[in-house]
């Protein structure tokens, strides 16, 4: 290959290159040009309009008896017999034995007294007749003037009249004294805890076991102030008569197991006075006949922790809106209809754990963004979501225009 091959060889490659570049560039597929997307962020609006709500309260508390007693003898003695449902646990009616101590000197002491009492009522006879007797003798005689006491003998029929009175009130002790060997059930209940049992000696104090009334329960619930405003709680007056209002209803709900469950009940009535260490108000739902059956409910027991929903008052006209959509410091972010936003305050009248009632500052139809935008000025331009990318409502001139080209 000669020198001139050799110089014009490199430049031949280079033309063939570039012949085929121009080709690929022509016969290439073109591009489609779009226009570069806004800087506008794209937020999720809520279109608000008025309804009625009614104001849950929430609340805790622990399920305690009505009345709750410790059973007590009012008299000495060996236990000789125990109810089959005194025992932890079982239930028993209004008047029910529950436990009967030995009665043997009771009774003998009953019988004693009766005796007692027959010769002081055979004492008092025989001192009545007497006095009658002394008046006859003295009507008689024939003397004149009212005989003195001593005479008709009424010091010592008096004497008599006490005497028999006193054997009268020691028989009734005794019999009381046997009644009380016989425990009875004060009110329909359920035995919380036992402490003696057949065979064992008590004495008055002796505690023999602790019960409580099962025909209703009651929780202490707290209130906050803001809670208090919004129910309507049955409070008591002076002189009312205890004619009490109606109170809310209250829905209980807690778990047994891994399972919720819910029991209705209502507020019966308020504490008398604001706690001091926490300052909230104590109300106290009641729940009648806990242990009845409910279905698949099981009963409500005592000392049963329970979160509780309290029916409040209805709010008219407001709305209701995530709390996510309200900025702090009672604010929220309304889209206006040219697509700018205007931070605008509004009063909050409640809100619970995810929802906020406003009852002045917004209009029905209005859009709220639910987007947060912490660092956009008020007029600043915003896309809606699901809207398409035309021109805004303000700047898009009025229907039919055509369009420059």
């Amino acid at each position: 290959m000669n020198r001139l091959t050799r110089a014009l060889l490199p430049l031949g490659v280079l033309a063939a290159g570039a012949a085929v570049g121009f080709g690929l560039i022509a016969t290439g597929a073109r591009t489609e040009r779009r226009p570069a997307p806004s800087g506008a962020p794209v937020v999720e609006t809520l279109t608000v309009a008025p309804e009625d709500f009614r104001v849950i309260a929430r609340s805790r508390g622990t399920v305690a008896p009505r009345t709750q007693s410790t059973l007590i003898p009012q008299v000495a003695g060996r236990v000789v017999w125990v109810a089959p449902n005194l025992r932890d646990g079982g239930f028993f009616e209004k008047g029910e034995k529950l436990l009967e101590l030995d009665p043997t000197d009771y009774a003998n002491a009953v019988t004693v007294a009766r005796a007692e009492l027959a010769r002081a009522r055979l004492a008092l006879a025989e001192e009545e007749a007497q006095a009658e007797q002394a008046r006859r003798e003295w009507e008689q005689l024939g003397l004149k003037g009212e005989p003195s006491a001593l005479v008709l003998r009424r010091p010592q029929l008096e004497n008599a009249k006490a005497a028999a009175a006193a054997a009268g009130a020691r028989l009734a002790q005794a019999e009381a004294d046997l009644a009380r060997a016989t425990i009875l059930a004060p009110y329909v209940g359920r035995v919380l805890a036992k402490h003696v049992d057949v065979g064992q000696y008590v004495s008055p104090g002796t505690v023999l076991a602790e019960v409580y009334a099962v025909d209703y329960v009651e929780i202490r619930l707290p209130l906050t102030d803001d809670q208090v405003g919004f129910v309507d709680l049955p409070e008591g007056y002076r002189g009312d008569g205890g004619g009490r209002k109606k109170g809310p209803a209250v829905t209980l709900r807690g778990k047994v197991g891994r399972d919720e469950f819910a029991w209705k009940g209502r507020i019966v009535r308020t504490a008398g006075a604001i706690d001091t260490a926490s300052r909230q108000l104590f109300v106290v739902a009641q729940v009648d006949d806990p242990y009845a059956h409910r279905g698949d409910s099981p009963p409500l027991k005592v000392g049963q922790f329970v979160e509780a929903e309290i029916q409040g008052k209805v709010l008219k006209a407001v709305f209701v809106l995530p709390r996510e959509a309200v900025e702090p410091g009672g604010r929220v972010v309304v889209v206006t209809p040219g697509r700018t936003i205007e931070r605008r305050p509004v009063e909050v009248a409640w809100s619970d754990g995810d929802r906020v009632v406003v009852a002045k500052g917004l209009a029905a139809g209005e859009r709220i963004s639910l987007t947060p935008l912490p660092f956009a000025a008020d007029g600043a331009e915003v896309r809606v979501q699901g809207e398409g990318e035309g021109p805004t409502p303000a700047a898009a001139g009025p229907p039919g225009a055509a369009a420059e080209g």
